[in-house]
């Protein structure tokens, strides 16, 4: 793929990106808004019990959930709205038709996900160290590991959501409708152990789960939790296959 190709198509996708204000609300505003305020009803004293927040403080729980939560935010709402405009106004053809391969766009589309997603997780944790007091991450190169392969997956999913869908419009509800359902039941919003038992089975099967859980373990004991890691690269790797054959067939 040509370098100058894929610069010049990213520099577009970021321009567009911007012109987006639903996703920058959603990828950088709302996390830090309940970062903020979680993070002052619970503060960071652990429960006593060792039976809620996984045993640390509420800021110290939510800190690394909420930065998942950003990635989760450019891969349901950023990447499919813009993907699934192509499609419905068929961009994608004319590009192929220019000769401009479409791996060029979704590695674009990849690459400036990727970097907004990061811009929010320092911005998220930034604001939490400044306003709240968490704990600072016992292994900091794994939780970058940890985000990256999440926030990859996420961009991935997106990808496949933006294949399926008709019009931007229906991916974009469908990423908010799916961003509001996370941040209830993936660990991300109310403590999981205070949800009813079907709601926190249901949880666990999102795909929020192993993305909070792969960032709170080097977080909180420095230890990577390759299963969640895996859970995450099978996502990615799954979604970009049927996303890729689904393209190949408009």
């Amino acid at each position: 793929m040509n370098a100058r190709v894929l610069t010049e198509s990213s520099r577009v996708e970021l321009l567009l990106l911007l012109r987006d204000p639903v996703t920058l609300v959603f990828a950088l505003a709302l996390p830090v808004v309940n970062i903020v305020v979680l993070g002052g009803v619970f503060g960071d004293q652990p429960d006593p019990t060792g039976q809620v927040f996984r045993g640390v403080g509420g800021s110290t729980y939510y800190t690394p959930a909420y930065i998942g939560l950003v990635a989760a935010s450019v891969g349901l709402i950023s990447v499919p709205t813009q993907l699934a405009g192509y499609r419905e106004r068929g961009v994608l053809r004319r590009m192929r038709a220019s000769g401009l391969p479409v791996q060029a766009v979704l590695v674009s589309q990849a690459t400036v996900g990727l970097g907004l997603a990061a811009v929010g997780a320092v911005l998220v944790g930034a604001i939490s160290f400044l306003t709240n007091d968490p704990e600072p991450p016992e292994d900091l190169g794994g939780v970058v590991v940890a985000f990256v392969v999440g926030a990859l997956a996420f961009i991935l999913l997106g990808i496949l959501l933006g294949a399926v869908l008709p019009t931007a419009r229906a991916a974009q509800g469908a990423g908010v409708l799916l961003w509001f359902v996370l941040l209830i039941l993936g660990g991300a919003g109310p403590p999981p152990e205070v949800l009813p038992d079907a709601m926190g089975t249901v949880g666990t099967l999102t795909p929020m789960h192993p993305l909070v859980l792969a960032l709170q373990g080097p977080w909180f004991a420095g230890g990577w939790d390759v299963a969640m890691l895996a859970a995450l690269v099978v996502l990615g790797a799954a979604s970009w296959a049927v996303a890729t054959w689904r393209l190949r067939r408009d």
